[in-house]
């Protein structure tokens, strides 16, 4: 293929290469600040604390992010917009990264022109109901009223789902994730349905929490992760290799606490070059040799990260499932670093 191609073509393709290499990060490097679109408020993934500073299981890849590329994991500006808004402003170049509850999906990545470096959260979509309606499966819910977002991937899983049951449903449309969960307190629907993370979420905000209950169907695969935009390959590859470092950090036993010592006394050839103690790792992405390091010890390894802020004891009490270690028998596993 290579050969068939004239050297003006070649060319173009180089320069296109080139152009790549000195996109987003040389954008950020020179503006000294990661720009981050998140979710305008779910708890334990991205949502300001008390002191208006975004926190949480998405936040903290921003952080990873930026204390890989700019040396201060501090250095983010969080850019709250919902997922409609979160897409043009990526594609507008406003933000550098989007690290949300965004699904990969076929027409996000080939019609929209976005890629998907690694899967952070693999997620699923389900139900949220009151204890209290009586109901222990989605195949129990035939003519409840249902508040979904109106025109999005969990409206069309819905209508799939109930179609293929043939059980009967009544609609309730909203706009975001906040007002599903105003309408369902107030009593306008009897189950919210949306990704198992944002129930359970949401779920962790409500008076009570423990008289409402995820049922346990999922109705749909939902591969939760960061996104950034086609074209910017170099860019790509710091995303996910900063996302990988913080897995392999897991299965390595590398933590925020002990990473130091690690680095002192570790033979382990991968973990050398993890840690940017033998080899050019650094180099081949742009950065320096302790990208890795700083970015694991910005908010710990994955481990760390998920059981901080939506592990089985905080109160979005989430189990690892699918996101445990492959090693653990989840779906989480690096490439090797070598």
């Amino acid at each position: 293929m290579i050969k068939s191609l004239t050297l003006g073509a070649i060319a173009a393709l180089c320069l296109m290469a080139s152009m790549a290499v000195a996109g987003t990060l040389e954008d950020v490097k020179a503006r000294g600040t990661l720009t981050c679109g998140v979710n305008t408020g779910l708890t334990g993934f991205g949502a300001p604390d008390a002191k208006g500073a975004y926190q949480g299981f998405d936040a903290a890849l921003c952080k990873a992010v930026a204390a890989a590329v700019l040396g201060d994991a501090t250095k983010v500006r969080y850019v709250p917009n919902t997922v409609q808004d979160a897409f043009a402003a990526l594609s507008s170049g406003e933000v550098d990264l989007l690290a949300r509850n965004v699904t990969w999906t076929f027409s996000r990545d080939t019609d929209l022109k976005f890629d998907f470096p690694v899967v952070s959260y693999f997620d699923g979509q389900g139900f949220l109901v009151q204890k209290t309606l009586g109901v222990s499966s989605a195949r129990e819910l035939d003519g409840a009223r249902i508040c979904v977002q109106s025109g999005s991937a969990a409206e069309a899983n819905l209508t799939d789902y109930f179609k293929a049951n043939g059980i009967k449903y009544i609609a309730v449309f909203v706009a975001d994730d906040g007002e599903a969960q105003r309408q369902f307190l107030a009593g306008a629907c009897d189950t919210i349905t949306a990704d198992v993370s944002v129930l359970s979420a949401q779920r962790a905000t409500m008076i009570g929490s423990d008289a409402y209950v995820i049922l346990p169907e999922v109705i749909s695969k939902e591969p939760l992760g960061p996104v950034v935009r086609h074209g910017d390959n170099a860019w790509g590859d710091i995303v996910r290799w900063t996302y990988y470092a913080l897995l392999t950090a897991e299965e390595k036993g590398i933590t925020k606490a002990n990473i130091d010592e690690v680095a002192t006394a570790t033979q382990d050839p991968e973990v050398r070059r993890l840690l940017g103690l033998e080899g050019d790792m650094g180099l081949m992405l742009g950065l320096d040799p302790d990208w890795a390091k700083r970015a694991i010890a910005a908010s710990g390894n994955y481990g760390e990260i998920f059981e901080a802020n939506i592990g089985i004891t905080t109160p979005v009490k989430l189990a690892r499932g699918l996101n445990a270690l492959w090693t653990q028998g989840g779906l989480q596993y690096a490439p090797p670093f070598r």
